[in-house]
């Protein structure tokens, strides 16, 4: 009898085995899909979250943050965050030491060096991206030019050659000095970057060119990859010698060397990469760390939320992306989970470029005559005014992020430094609006009207909404004001929107500093600046440019904070950006899958999904 139970016991136990097994899907992947796709695999040239989120699971940092906590940190290639306690932070916060790991592999099974620290840090340098982010290392380690700080290493190459632009320095459309005078600066201008950089043994040693924040430069190192110096170099990257490195300086992103192949030491490796569809990782099993516990992790890129939703019910997806609007629509979902309200560091707005290529197809006739705009449209206040005053925003939050945020009132979002909900903001005041585009022009746009295109990610329906609204509210002040929303594909919208192509985009920006985020959208060449045209560029120097950059040297938090308030209050009198919404995030999830938040989630800039850690 006791053997007949035993047995009747056993078969259950076994067929309960095989139906949880069977219940979840490919046990050993975790496949994601959300709306946007990866542009780059190169770490020096990522400005896009969809990039950084795949590299993040592929390359490590020195130190990174401590789960969700974003002033604390801890070590990872480095077995040290530098303290003044325990003697790595001297010279009065200028020098910092760091213990870099033993026995790390690359994917490749060479092993991690400081060397490779060293390289990777100055090829983030002399990459010098136009609009990227390079800023976060030349302004730390590169001495200021007339008291401000050198936001990329062109700034030094300019100065010692004592031409007034990088492309003074070179033969007409080459990458060669116009002679040995032009050489030579560019040699000493990679000479000041690299006295920045000491190797004694396992420890790497960075001098600052002058007093910085402990806090700004751990975030600013925390986003810069590690990478295997002589693969790098073997794949046609950077060779890190001083007198070929303007070679390498801003390269388009396709002919970029490193542009779709990896090599980290993370816990996962690229196995395929399928442009604007799908990242294959698969686990590494040389990792340094305990391995990871799924064997495949999958991004892909579904446009169509019905899709996805879709595969989420089916299982075909474990994690996926879902648009504020249709929350409701997985809320009971048998078997699907929904952690909402996450904090995230993000920011939607719609930009204004103060001029703009004047052969872009987006202005239309490229006049004011009512069939288009000119090109420095944007250049006028009033334009600018009238504009934010047609927007709706509390309707947005509520109708079309089911007011899962709030509506910012500047660049400088919620849980930063500098944050003021009591600062002034704009609102919906149609009478306002009509106040101003009357007084753009001395009348003249109201008179004749305009035609411009608004250009959105073809694949963020939040964004085509915000664009929808401005454009029905524009033509209801005026019939002759016609806002022309365009959905572009995402890989073609970041090239339109660098190349300075866009009269006004909806975008969205990640940055886990004030710093980061005023220099970003306001300062001449951070990545707006860059984006927003020569118009602007000749504005913010003036206007935001020294505000900033005493921000970055300010000596206290309270200093800093009413510099970031001074700043706030001037981009709103200003009027540069129309912002949106500072949104909560939604993570939606099959909940077979285990270890996701807030483990596996950073709210920092493109380091939001880790897939080390999870599991079925």
């Amino acid at each position: 009898m006791e053997h007949k139970w035993f047995l009747i016991v056993l078969t259950g136990l076994v067929l309960f085995s095989i139906m949880t097994f069977a219940a979840v899907p490919n046990p050993d992947t975790v496949v994601y899909e959300q709306e946007r796709a990866a542009e780059t695999l190169d770490p020096a040239m990522v400005i896009d979250t969809a990039s950084g989120e795949v590299l993040s699971n592929i390359y490590q940092t020195l130190i990174t943050f401590d789960g969700t906590f974003l002033a604390r940190y801890v070590p990872v290639l480095a077995t040290n965050v530098p303290s003044k306690k325990d003697g790595t932070i001297l010279d009065n916060g200028q020098t910092y030491v760091f213990h870099v790991r033993d026995g790390v592999h690359f994917q490749n099974g060479d092993l991690l060096t400081p060397q490779d620290v060293v390289y990777s840090f100055e090829r983030f340098v002399v990459t010098g991206m136009a609009g990227g982010n390079s800023y976060v290392l030349t302004e730390p380690l590169l001495p200021k030019i007339n008291g401000s700080y050198a936001d990329n290493i062109s700034k030094w190459a300019e100065k010692l050659a004592g031409v007034k632009s990088w492309s003074d320095l070179f033969a007409t459309g080459t990458t060669n000095p116009k002679n040995e005078k032009y050489k030579q600066a560019l040699i000493d201008t990679f000479n000041l970057l690299s006295k920045a950089f000491e190797v004694k043994g396992n420890d790497v040693i960075i001098h600052l060119a002058h007093p910085f924040s402990s806090d700004l430069f751990f975030s600013y190192l925390e986003g810069i990859d590690i990478l295997d110096e002589k693969w790098a170099s073997d794949h046609g990257a950077w060779p890190g010698t001083a007198d070929t490195w303007w070679n390498y300086y801003n390269p388009e992103r396709q002919a970029d060397p490193l542009y779709s192949i990896t090599n980290g030491t993370g816990p996962f490796e690229l196995q395929t990469w399928t442009q604007g569809r799908e990242v294959v990782l698969k686990r590494f099993d040389g990792y340094w760390g305990e391995p990871a516990k799924i064997k495949y992790a999958v991004i892909k890129t579904v446009p169509e939320f019905t899709t996805r939703k879709l595969d989420l019910m089916r299982g075909d997806a474990d994690i996926i992306s879902v648009p504020p609007a249709y929350i409701t629509q997985v809320e009971n979902i048998p078997g699907v989970k929904v952690s909402q309200n996450i904090p995230e560091l993000a920011q939607y707005q719609l930009s204004f470029a103060f001029s703009v290529n004047p052969h872009s197809k987006y202005l239309y006739s490229g006049k004011l005559d009512g069939n288009g705009i000119p090109p420095d449209f944007f250049s006028n206040l009033d334009v600018r005014k009238g504009f934010e005053y047609l927007f709706p925003h509390q309707m947005y939050v509520k109708d079309v992020w089911n007011g899962l945020g709030i509506v910012p009132n500047s660049p400088i979002c919620t849980g930063l430094i500098g944050y003021d909900p009591t600062l002034p903001m704009y609102h919906q005041d149609l009478a306002k609006a009509k106040e101003y585009f009357q007084k753009a022009y001395n009348g003249e746009v109201w008179k004749k009207g305009f035609k411009f295109a608004i250009i959105y990610n073809s694949t963020d329906p939040t964004m085509q909404e915000a664009c929808e609204m401005l454009s029905a509210y524009a033509k209801q002040v005026n019939p002759k004001f016609d806002v022309v929303p365009m959905p572009v594909l995402w890989q073609t919208l970041v090239g339109a929107f660098l190349g300075n192509d866009l009269p006004m985009v909806a975008l969205d920006w990640f940055a886990n500093t004030s710093y980061d985020r005023v220099y970003g959208y306001l300062y001449s060449s951070g990545t707006y600046g860059e984006a927003l045209g020569h118009n602007f560029r000749v504005f913010a120097r003036d206007e935001f440019d020294p505000l900033i950059n005493a921000a970055v040297a300010a000596t206290s938090d309270s200093v800093a904070e009413k510099l970031y308030k001074e700043i706030s209050v001037k981009a709103y009198e200003d009027a540069i950006m129309i912002w949106l919404i500072q949104p909560s995030r939604q993570l939606v999830y099959r909940d077979w899958l285990h270890g996701l938040y807030p483990t596996n989630y950073n709210p920092s800039y493109a380091k939001n999904l880790h897939f080390y850690g999870l599991y079925k």
